[in-house]
């Protein structure tokens, strides 16, 4: 699910991310932040309440200026609601919306609770789904684990599977970490070949932590009292042993991106592709980390509590409640104003005069914990990788974004690129030497690949499109 980018103004649209059931989860996923989030709420049952359930609907459609309105619920795992508490929110949403009013339902799962009740719910009332998937078994499994400490691919392959069958459209939620960050082909072509996804989220995983947490946080949180987790928080310099490695990220971004726009352009959609995309056409992206400044993408807890963001559910960051105060309201508080203009605030002159600030603007702020090079704090942990993405598409997002401008299909990128591929693959079988690595990348020496029945004589070079 995109998390949409807006103004707090109260006549513009902002996005709340609902987690009727808390941080309660049937999976105990080691580098998931939120499971400790049941902490701050001792003794609660984690049910959103039926009248809560009715007032959060109300207000959210009347504080949505718009002729859509989009709700996302999450958790914690959601569909531990139930599928009444579901079906009482299509009951709720068609009670309250107004004449003319489209209403969309987002959901975000791991899975593995899914059968067929839920999916013709969810075909019948046009819910998209994003469910959680980290690659291949041996990828997923690293860190998607039950209660048990068991890995949960094939629980979630058969409610891929269901959702499938009863034609429900879906989303790829692939978080990238310390497991699957050197495999960002075997990731893609997965979904891509054996999934047949169209959409798909690469999410970084970045396990911020302070000394004093980081030994307990790298074995995941199972040496606690009871085997408890402490609060977490976004505080601290360090990163966990899980956490994606920033020049990584980029080139796990990079690898995906070559095979992408080779082949896949208009057939398979990458959000961060997309966001990107719009960002060299000039036009605000859908993807609130990378937007100037934040604070339009809150998260609202089982009890009616209403955060900054989904990323700072914290003491720190509590607005309101939504059961003493309209969500307007708080939305459009001093606090969350400044919450959001934080973020712009506080960038530092690297990312100030960086050249492809345009297209970052800093990223998330819980991720702005390391320092610059001439020793500023404030910079993105992941900008290294961030930078080295954004130059490197430069080019073929120039070529796309002058393609749309054209009123062409960003697609016909891929027989231009071919042929510019084409014609640099024979420059270099022309310069290779019998005894030098074929250039197609085989591995074999030239003369036994490519150089082999040509000797050093190639075909025509085929006329650029």
């Amino acid at each position: 699910m995109n998390e949409l980018h807006a103004s707090t103004a109260p006549n513009r649209a902002f996005h709340i991310m609902a987690k009727p059931s808390g941080a309660i989860c049937n999976l105990d996923c080691t580098y998931c932040y939120f499971l400790s989030k049941e902490m701050m709420y001792p003794g609660s049952r984690f049910h959103m309440a039926d009248a809560l359930l009715e007032t959060f609907i109300k207000q959210y459609i009347e504080s949505q200026q718009v002729p859509e309105v989009s709700f996302a619920w999450q958790g914690g795992e959601p569909t531990l609601m139930g599928l009444a508490f579901f079906q009482r929110v299509i009951h709720y949403q068609q009670k309250h919306a107004r004449p003319g009013q489209a209403i969309h339902n987002t959901l975000q799962t791991n899975g593995t609770l899914l059968d067929a009740a839920w999916c013709q719910f969810f075909k019948a009332h046009n819910f998209l789904i994003g469910i959680s998937l980290d690659g291949p078994q041996a990828l997923h499994d690293a860190y998607r684990v039950n209660k048990g400490g068991a890995g949960s691919f094939a629980q979630v392959m058969r409610g891929w599977q269901l959702l499938v069958e009863h034609d429900v459209e879906f989303n790829i939620l692939c978080t990238v970490h310390a497991a699957n960050q050197d495999h960002p082909l075997a990731l893609y072509r997965f979904f891509r070949d054996e999934l047949k996804a169209q959409f798909i989220q690469f999410i970084p995983i970045v396990e911020r932590a302070t000394a004093q947490i980081l030994p307990l946080a790298n074995n995941g949180w199972r040496e606690g009292d009871g085997g408890e987790r402490p609060l977490y928080t976004q505080s601290g310099s360090f990163v966990t042993n899980r956490s994606v490695n920033s020049h990584k990220y980029g080139r796990f971004l990079m690898a995906i991106f070559d095979e992408w726009v080779q082949r896949d352009v208009g057939r398979v959609f990458v959000q961060l592709f997309d966001v990107a995309l719009a960002a060299w056409l000039g036009q605000p992206g859908g993807l609130c980390i990378f937007a100037p400044t934040c604070g339009n993408a809150l998260a609202l807890e089982h009890n009616g509590d209403l955060f900054s963001c989904d990323h700072f559910v914290e003491p720190a960051y509590r607005l309101g409640n939504l059961q003493q105060d309209h969500m307007l309201d708080l939305v459009a508080s001093d606090k969350q104003r400044q919450f959001g203009q934080d973020k712009r605030e506080s960038l530092p002159r690297y990312c100030r005069d960086c050249e492809v600030r345009f297209a970052c603007h800093g990223g998330c702020p819980k991720n702005r914990f390391s320092h610059t090079p001439d020793g500023e704090p404030g910079l993105n942990y992941l900008c290294a990788g961030y930078k080295a993405f954004f130059n490197h598409v430069d080019r073929p997002m120039k070529m796309m974004a002058n393609l749309l401008q054209l009123r062409r299909a960003p697609a016909e990128i891929m027989p231009l690129m071919a042929a510019e591929r084409e014609q640099a693959q024979q420059a270099a079988f022309a310069q290779a030497g019998r005894n030098d690595p074929c250039p197609c990348g085989s591995g074999k020496k030239f003369k036994q690949c490519h150089g082999r029945s040509a000797g050093r004589a190639n075909p025509p070079t085929p006329t650029p499109l």
